[in-house]
């Protein structure tokens, strides 16, 4: 019975940290690899060099709505979506937000921000300039280091490869993007 006990206070301590400790053994996973096998080989290739950009831009773009949440609630306080955020982007998110509704699939989040393009994103920042003005060194730094996401961002997005020089140049842009900050 102690034994038990143990196991499920390590169970708790994993989920309350997002770890694994291993103390269970692993459940094995199909990878889509094999899940799919019509697929052709080179396209799976792809689709593996491809998912490590992806995760790079998914961390970026979460962390970005975090650093404009966290310092807009700081200086504007938990009203800040509706005081500072321009009107057209709250009125594109509550659309998509209705039409997730509307469609009765799950919302993907409880966050409007969560609902922000990486282009808004950057509307943001500079409509709200002087708040963000203590946190990047120029305006013109971010709209450039901005856009320049944002076009790499669609390939990414939508199931293209990179071009080795992409790749280059997305990895060169994450760096410009966190000297830019500090």
């Amino acid at each position: 019975m102690s034994g038990l006990l143990a196991a499920e206070n390590l169970k708790a301590v994993e989920k309350q940290f997002d770890i694994e400790l291993g103390h269970l053994p692993r459940a094995t996973q199909e990878s889509a690899t094999e899940y799919y096998p019509q697929f052709e080989q080179t396209v799976r290739q792809e689709a593996a060099q491809m998912a490590q950009h992806y995760e790079l831009f998914y961390c970026l773009e979460q962390s970005i709505r975090k650093l404009i949440t966290e310092a807009m609630e700081d200086v504007e306080g938990g009203n800040w979506w509706e005081e500072k955020v321009p009107q057209q982007i709250r009125d594109e998110v509550k659309k998509l937000i209705d039409k997730e509704v509307d469609n009765g699939i799950t919302r993907r989040s409880d966050r409007a921000i969560d609902y922000t393009t990486f282009g808004q994103l950057s509307i943001i920042i500079s409509s709200n300039w002087s708040l963000f003005a203590t946190i990047f060194k120029s305006p013109r730094a971010v709209e450039r280091v901005m856009s320049s996401l944002n076009l790499l961002r669609g390939p990414i997005a939508h199931c293209c490869p990179l071009s080795e020089d992409e790749v280059d140049r997305l990895q060169l842009t994450v760096k410009d993007w966190f000297r830019m900050i500090g």
